[in-house]
C-alpha cells in the first residue's frame, strides 16, 4: 500500500496552498507533513484512502 517518505497528491489543497505531502509514520493511522509549509497532520487509512488523489514518487532512503 503506502511506504515510509512517499510523496502523495491530495485531491484539495492545504490551506497553505500544497496538495503534496510525505509520508513520516505509519500505523493504525498515519502521519504526513505539507511539503510546501512542514505542517504534520495525522489522518486514519480510511480517511487517507479517500483524500489521496495521487501518489507522486517514493524517495529512497539507501
Amino acid at each position: 500500500m503506502y511506504v515510509l517518505s512517499e510523496i502523495l497528491t491530495m485531491k484539495k489543497p492545504h490551506p497553505c496552498g500544497g496538495k503534496d505531502w510525505e509520508i513520516v509514520r505509519l500505523g493504525a493511522d498515519v502521519k504526513l507533513r505539507c511539503v510546501t509549509c512542514g505542517k504534520f497532520v495525522n489522518l486514519t487509512r480510511d480517511e487517507l484512502k479517500k483524500r489521496v488523489k495521487s501518489v507522486k514518487k517514493e524517495e529512497s532512503n539507501d
